[in-house]
């Protein structure tokens, strides 16, 4: 009875292990980066996402979900990763990070031939700004001074409420906006704000060898130009003029 006892316990341990290794992608509707066509889950951090998992020899589940929900979680559940995540030092110390998978300029959107041009900060805080709730631009807005920020679930319908005039302004990535103007929405470019970089965010309980693993294999995935490959799949070339700030963690 002891010797087969012990036989399974030996043939349950790498299931065990297995499962225990698994890291949980969590992420939300944002193209081009993330979001689903055809019923499957893709986009530019996806694909970069998916590829560093396989190279690394980690089983992972991916979960598409409004971003709130997702931060939290991630903040909360051991091995749960969310992306695309932007960094900065208040989220630094909240997460384990493996960055970049994208480094880009943000921008402020609005409604194509509405008369907001020339926008400095003072007069954008004037105007009514939308965003998406948990969102880094929502952080980003509120440093700079933004107050009364209109709040939805999730981008598309930050989008329409921008088309349909119920709000002045939308921040959002340089990359989206190219992807926006691509598929023929009828939205222009108010303001630049300050650049920025996106990774995986991470739940500090994940173990630290998952994390180097994932981070080694973006890394190679950089210097091999693979990461600029994937961008130019989706008709968007990389952005060098976004300076890296120093994200490694």
């Amino acid at each position: 009875m002891k010797t087969l006892l012990f036989a399974l316990c030996l043939s349950l341990a790498p299931l065990s292990h297995a499962v225990a290794d698994t890291l949980h992608f969590v992420t939300e509707e944002y193209a081009p980066f993330n979001y689903i066509k055809d019923g499957k889950i893709t986009g530019i951090a996806v694909d970069q996402v998916e590829k560093i998992a396989k190279a690394a020899g980690i089983d992972y589940t991916l979960e598409i979900m409004p971003w709130a929900r997702a931060f939290a979680m991630a903040e909360k559940q051991p091995n749960t990763c969310v992306f695309t995540t932007g960094y900065n030092r208040e989220r630094a110390e909240r997460f384990v990070w493996v960055n970049p998978l994208l480094k880009d300029q943000m921008v402020l959107l609005k409604r194509k031939g509405d008369a907001h041009d020339d926008l400095t900060i003072v007069k954008a805080r004037e105007l009514k700004v939308g965003s998406q709730r948990g969102d880094f631009a929502v952080e980003a807005l509120e440093l700079i001074g933004f107050k009364d920020i209109d709040l939805a679930s999730d981008i598309d319908i930050t989008l329409r409420k921008l088309i349909s005039g119920r709000i002045d302004l939308m921040p959002t990535s340089v990359k989206t906006y190219k992807k926006l103007v691509k598929d023929g929405y009828p939205v222009e470019k108010a303001m630049l704000m300050a650049g920025q970089i996106y990774g995986l965010a991470c739940n500090k309980q994940t173990p630290q060898g998952l994390i180097k693993g994932l981070q080694a294999e973006l890394d190679k995935l950089i210097l091999s130009g693979e990461q600029d490959r994937i961008f130019t799949a989706y008709g968007l070339p990389p952005d060098t003029r976004t300076a890296d700030n120093g994200t490694k963690n």
